[in-house]
C-alpha cells in the first residue's frame, strides 16, 4: 500500500488506516501488509497539526496493490494539473486507487472515478455531487465499486480498514485488531439497511467480551439481545463468518494468548481466566487454534 500524503493531512485518517494494519501483522504474526509513505515531490509535508513526515519514496518511483490519496484539509489547493498527472500515472501502477477523507475529491478530479459509486466526507458531499455528475455519489461512510474504494473520513477509515482485514484474512483476525483498539462495534461491520441486525452483533460480541471467564450460553446470549438463537446464528454467520460459538470460542483464546505472552500467570490460571475449568481442554483448543500449545508461545 502507498499512502499519498499531502501539506494538510490529517494525523487522526493517517493513524486509523495505517495501526489496523500495523495490529494484523503483530497479531497474526505475519507480513501481512507493507506500506509506504509517499508525496508527489518525494519532499515531506506537514499535517494539520503540524506533524512532519519524511515520505519513504516520491509517488512516481512506486507501484503497488493500493494507492490511498490522503489531503484531507485544504484539499482544493492541491486539485492541479500536477496532482491529476501523477494521479493518472499511478492508476496504471497501482491496482486500486482508494481516496480517503477528501481524497476523493483528487481522484474525482483527475476523472478516475467517472462511472464510478464514491463518497467524501460529508462536509462536502453535496458539493462533491454537483461538481463531478458522472459519479454516483452516496452518503456511506465507506465504498468499494471494483478497483476503487472511497472512504468519508479519518473514523470511517479504521471502519474501511478492518472491514478489508477481516474480507482479505478472516473474520477472526479483524475481530482480534477491533479488540486491540477496544471498539464497541463488530469488526469491519458497517451498518446497512438492517441497523437492527448489526446492532445485535455488537450487543452479543460485548456480552461475550464481558463473559469471558464465566461463559453465557449462546441460548442465554439471544436471550440478552432479544432475538432468537436461530437469527443470532444467521447474522453472525453472514456478518463475521462463523458461527456464534466460534466467535465466542476465539475472543476467550485471544484472551488466553495475552495472558500467555504478556504475564507470568500459570496455565492452569489462565485456563481459568479465559473461561476453561479443565487446562488440558484449554491447551488443546489453543493450539488448534494458533498451532502452537501455550507453552510453546511462552517459551523465549
Amino acid at each position: 500500500m502507498g499512502v499519498l500524503l499531502f501539506d494538510g493531512f490529517s494525523n487522526l485518517c493517517l493513524a486509523n488506516t495505517i495501526e489496523p494494519l500495523r495490529a494484523a501483522n503483530t497479531l497474526s504474526e505475519k507480513r501481512l501488509y507493507d506500506w509506504q509513505f509517499l508525496t508527489i515531490t518525494g519532499d515531506p509535508v506537514h499535517s494539520s497539526s503540524g506533524l512532519q513526515v519524511a515520505p519513504h519514496d516520491k509517488l512516481s518511483s512506486t507501484s503497488g496493490d493500493m494507492l490511498v490519496v490522503m489531503p484531507s484539509y485544504d484539499f482544493h489547493a492541491h486539485a492541479k494539473w500536477a496532482t491529476q498527472s501523477a494521479l493518472r500515472a499511478a492508476a496504471k501502477r497501482f491496482s486500486i486507487l482508494a481516496g480517503f477523507d477528501t481524497g476523493s475529491w483528487l481522484l474525482a478530479d483527475a476523472g478516475l472515478l467517472d462511472g464510478y459509486r464514491a463518497t467524501i466526507h460529508w462536509q462536502e458531499l453535496i458539493s462533491f455531487a454537483e461538481r463531478f455528475p458522472n459519479i454516483e455519489t452516496q452518503r456511506e461512510r465507506y465504498v468499494l465499486d471494483r478497483n476503487r474504494v472511497t472512504c468519508s473520513g479519518a473514523m470511517a477509515s479504521f471502519d474501511l480498514v478492518t472491514f478489508l482485514i477481516g474480507r482479505d484474512q478472516g473474520q477472526a483476525l479483524a475481530l482480534e485488531v477491533a479488540q486491540l483498539f477496544m471498539t464497541q462495534d463488530a469488526a469491519g461491520v458497517q451498518a446497512g439497511p438492517d441497523h437492527k441486525g448489526t446492532a445485535m452483533i455488537n450487543r452479543a460480541l460485548a456480552l461475550m467480551q464481558e463473559h469471558l471467564e464465566e461463559p453465557l450460553t449462546i441460548a442465554e446470549i439471544a436471550r440478552r439481545v432479544g432475538r432468537p438463537q436461530k437469527a443470532l446464528e444467521t447474522r453472525m454467520r453472514a456478518e463475521l463468518g462463523a458461527p456464534p460459538k466460534t466467535v465466542y470460542r476465539r475472543l476467550r483464546l485471544n484472551l488466553a494468548r495475552k495472558l500467555v505472552s504478556e504475564t507470568a500467570l500459570p496455565i492452569s490460571e489462565i485456563a481459568l481466566r479465559s473461561g476453561y475449568q479443565d487446562p488440558a481442554a484449554m491447551t488443546r483448543a489453543f493450539r488448534a487454534e494458533f498451532g502452537k500449545t501455550p507453552r510453546a508461545v511462552r517459551m523465549p
